[in-house]
């Protein structure tokens, strides 16, 4: 991992949905491996899962990604925010997505799950 640079994403995945994946695979398609950094959050109604069962998840849905190398995976202390000094040789970009990634709702997956 040392040599190389990563799209990094961070985030609760509660659940992973296909918003997540889709903004993975923009990254993964150009080629850019994905750091993906789960937040270790307390559950509660808006975070049912522990921060390794969420892992898991991931892992399961997109272990082929995984053993390509192109999609890693760590669990992250939860955070307050995401800082920067100046020129510090990395870019923070929005990635634009179709109104139908933008509907989605992990919200609305947790009532279908019955969560």
């Amino acid at each position: 991992m040392a040599n190389k640079k990563y799209a990094l994403f961070i985030g609760r995945y509660q659940p992973l949905h296909g918003g997540h994946t889709y903004l993975f695979e923009q990254k993964i398609n150009e080629g850019i491996p994905v750091l993906v950094g789960i937040r270790d959050v307390p559950t509660d109604e808006k975070n049912p899962f522990t921060a390794q069962e969420v892992l898991k998840n991931i892992s399961d849905k997109l272990m082929h990604h995984i053993e390509s190398g192109m999609l890693h995976l760590i669990i992250i202390p939860d955070i307050e925010g995401v800082y920067y000094g100046r020129d510090v040789g990395y870019k923070v970009e929005q990635i634009e997505v179709p109104d139908h990634i933008k509907e989605i709702s992990a919200t609305k997956i947790r009532k279908e799950m019955g969560l």
